[in-house]
């Protein structure tokens, strides 16, 4: 969703409609810039970092089966272990598992950027545009995907890092300044 509203100061305006000269100059030509971003988090497949099928395929990953023992919450959500790597177990050896492809989700994504022009006519040819601009203006942290691998060996002992989001999906928030000149 995105949206620019013209704020309502200066000359012609609702506020400071009677400043003169450089007060009307600095008083008009603003405008509010916003781009909200929010989506869902994206699908991905709980892995295996070995081939319990033994069929030779290495380059499909291999799932785990859910464990039929497990209730609870396999998401958990947090950074440290989004997903609980107990709602899995290791396939017998020489099966496929039961999970299927895509089964989880990750964590969503949000960010609000803004941004503040300022417009002011030198001449009647040439425009000078001061810029601000604000991106992930609130610095929300958009985890990025866990790690999928939930057993490396067939013991059935869960990987330590099984669930861990190590990274962001976007950047801090970061500001910059600009001053463009239009003829």
């Amino acid at each position: 969703m995105s949206g620019s509203y013209e704020l309502p100061f200066g000359k012609g305006r609702r506020f400071f409609s009677r400043q003169t000269g450089w007060g009307s100059e600095i008083a008009s030509g603003w405008t509010l810039n916003a781009i909200e971003t929010a989506r869902s988090g994206l699908p991905f497949t709980p892995q295996l970092s070995f081939n319990p099928s033994n069929n030779g395929d290495t380059h499909n990953s291999v799932r785990p089966s859910f464990n039929p023992a497990y209730k609870g919450p396999v998401i958990l959500g947090g950074p440290n272990k989004y997903f609980n790597p107990s709602a899995f177990i290791v396939p017998a050896n020489g099966t496929f598992g039961n999970v299927g492809r895509n089964t989880l989700t990750g964590p969503g994504l949000e960010g609000l950027d803004l941004s503040l022009f300022k417009d002011t006519s030198l001449t009647q040819k040439i425009n000078v545009e001061l810029r601000a601009e604000f991106f992930n203006a609130f610095n929300r942290p958009n985890l990025n995907t866990p790690n999928l691998i939930v057993f490396t060996q067939p013991a059935g002992i869960p990987a330590t890092t099984a669930g861990v989001i190590t990274s962001t999906s976007t950047n801090a928030r970061q500001i910059q300044f600009g001053l463009k000149l239009l003829w």
